[in-house]
C-alpha cells in the first residue's frame, strides 16, 4: 500500500508543474481540433457517397 501512496503523491508533483493552457489557447486548440474532425468527416462521407455511387453503377451494369 505504500507504493500506491507513494505513487499519487508522485502524480501530484508532477501535476503541479504542468504548464496548463490559458482559457484563449483552449478556446484556439477546441476549434482547431473541431473544424479538422468535422472537415474528415466530410471527406470520409464523400468518399463513401463515391464509392457506393461506383458499386451501384457497376452493379447496374
Amino acid at each position: 500500500m505504500a507504493n500506491v501512496g507513494n505513487f499519487f503523491k508522485n502524480v501530484v508533483s508532477e501535476m503541479r508543474k504542468v504548464s496548463w493552457p490559458r482559457r484563449k489557447e483552449l478556446t484556439r486548440y477546441t476549434i482547431i481540433v473541431l473544424s479538422t474532425v468535422v472537415v474528415v468527416a466530410l471527406f470520409f462521407a464523400l468518399v463513401d457517397l463515391g464509392i457506393t455511387e461506383l458499386f451501384r453503377w457497376y452493379l447496374d451494369l
